[in-house]
């Protein structure tokens, strides 16, 4: 009987179409999210299509139109996957694939995983006391929060470090990126290993920071017509 409604549940999810702000289609562990969260900093439109969903991965494509509010993030369209929250230094292993592309590079947007990790286990999956984005790619003129600190080899590929701070829900958020100095359409890696990095090198609290949320998708700020094309996603905590 579960696995019938966890078919039902991914054919249901196949062949969506999301144009609302925060639509979503789940077959577990796997979710796909509209994510239209800055839609009202700009003028545009934007719907995602799922095209694939199930236990083993993600596949889905977004479509997006959007001006005014220069340097505002209008979306982050993503797929993300669930797990049992652990400490990150409880962590062994995030292994993660993607393979994407986009059909339009001359806009203002990037293609990044987006991680949160928070002291308190029960915290908001929105946001976190610390956020770590991983920019496959960055198209325009934007930059990540903050400023650039350092340049990092991680997984054998060479990054720039961001970091910097903002407020969400009343509280300080501190965001360290990892920008790729060129774009990466097939990506397969430990995502644990940049943390190993920043709690070597940058003073990262990995055993009083839960992992709370995993995401990938991409930033809209502006431009377009552009599609993002996600062929397949996957990871998975360890």
């Amino acid at each position: 009987k579960l696995s019938l409604t966890l078919a039902m549940l991914a054919a249901t999810a196949m062949g969506q179409t999301m144009c609302s702000q925060y639509d979503s289609a789940s077959s577990p562990p796997y979710s796909v999210n509209q994510n239209l969260w800055g839609e009202y900093q700009g003028t545009g439109s934007q719907c995602a299509y799922v095209d694939k969903l199930s236990s083993s991965g993600a596949s889905w494509h977004t479509e997006w139109t959007w001006s005014g509010g220069e340097g505002t993030v209008k979306s982050y369209s993503n797929s993300g996957v669930t797990f049992n929250k652990k400490l990150v230094s409880d962590v062994s292993s995030i292994p993660t694939s993607v393979e994407w592309k986009q059909d339009n590079t001359n806009v203002n947007a990037d293609v990044a995983y987006d991680l949160f990790t928070a002291a308190n286990v029960d915290h908001a999956t929105s946001s976190g006391d610390y956020e770590l984005m991983i920019w496959l790619a960055r198209y325009g003129n934007i930059q990540p929060i903050g400023k650039q600190i350092a340049t990092a080899t991680v997984g054998g590929k060479s990054w720039e470090v961001w970091y910097g701070s903002t407020t969400q829900a009343g509280a300080e958020q501190r965001t360290y990126s990892f920008v790729s100095e060129s774009p990466i359409n097939s990506y397969s890696g430990d995502i644990n290993a940049f943390f190993s990095y920043l709690t070597q090198n940058q003073g990262f609290p990995a055993s009083s920071q839960y992992l709370i949320n995993l995401q990938f998708g991409t930033e809209a700020f502006t431009g377009g017509p552009a599609t993002f094309t996600v062929d397949n996603w996957t990871a998975s905590v360890n």
